[in-house]
């Protein structure tokens, strides 16, 4: 598969509020590349750089340094933003800050008919968007009548008529109920499979990125772990000494192995465990 995002050398810099002030540097050479069609998540705790590393990819922030080439698109060509913004979306943590009609179909709709496409066209994309995340049967709805999840999932939906080859979600569940978790995190792995879609997740549950294709750990503005899902877990003391936890079977495969079981650090998945303990009480 070919590369949709290439990021090299990637340096960011904030400006100070006070002139005497250095700006300060919050991205320091990130190197990352992502497939078309991968699940990847991005983990790290609050400042680490995952949510402006997140802004780089559909431009809303450029680089102070380096190259950010998505879908062979320079963000830095301000000449072709408009194309940038049509082949990546973005998902914010707080739907209502992207909900901006009265009526569910007519806020899906509200990027088509900026961008001029044609009435039989963008009924097809509202309807066909709007069942994908299963919220068809909302779409004479006023959004202020949904609950969080429903309302990130009509927020998807809006990418989604856009037809992109990637959507970059940043926090998309971190306001959410855990049912209203389930329903978003459920219409993001469908898109990813059924049609093919890059996705990016940042987020900070552990769980969200064990079911990724690819977890990716930042640090202090770096990117420090980089690989699938049971390699990255099975690194507990690397994690936990940057500030982060692991799944919870992870962590109790790591407390048997340290008691001396013979058990795979590498378990993520509850079945996996099971599975492990029953293998250890029948040796």
């Amino acid at each position: 598969m070919e590369n949709i995002i290439e990021i090299k050398g990637l340096h960011f810099s904030y400006e100070s509020d006070d002139a005497e002030k250095k700006p300060v540097e919050v991205l320091k050479g990130i190197d990352l590349d992502i497939k078309q069609g991968e699940f990847v998540a991005v983990l790290g705790h609050n400042g680490c750089g995952k949510s402006t590393l997140a802004k780089h990819l559909n431009a809303i922030l450029l680089p102070t340094e380096g190259t950010v080439i998505v879908d062979g698109i320079d963000t830095k060509d301000n000449e072709k933003l408009f194309d940038l913004r049509q082949r990546a979306g973005m998902v914010f943590q707080n739907p209502d800050n992207q909900i901006v009609s009265s009526v569910v179909e007519e806020d899906v709709a509200f990027a088509l008919e900026n961008l001029g496409v044609p009435y039989e066209e963008m009924r097809r994309r509202v309807d066909d968007s709007l069942k994908a995340v299963g919220m068809y049967d909302y779409r004479l709805h006023s959004p202020s009548q949904l609950s969080g999840g429903q309302k990130q999932r009509v927020a998807i939906a809006g990418i989604i008529a856009m037809e992109p080859k990637c959507i970059i979600l940043d926090e998309p569940t971190a306001m959410l109920d855990p049912q209203g978790r389930k329903e978003v995190l459920a219409t993001i792995h469908r898109m990813n499979r059924e049609k093919g879609i890059t996705i990016v997740l940042i987020t900070h549950y552990m769980d969200e990125a064990a079911d990724c294709d690819r977890v990716v750990v930042m640090d202090k503005g770096m990117v420090v772990l980089d690989n699938v899902p049971a390699k990255v877990f099975s690194q507990v003391d690397k994690l936990k000494a940057i500030g982060l936890d692991v799944p919870q079977v992870t962590e109790l495969a790591w407390e048997l192995l340290k008691a001396g079981c013979d058990i795979s650090p590498e378990i993520i998945s509850e079945e996996e465990c099971a599975a492990a303990i029953e293998k250890l009480f029948n040796s």
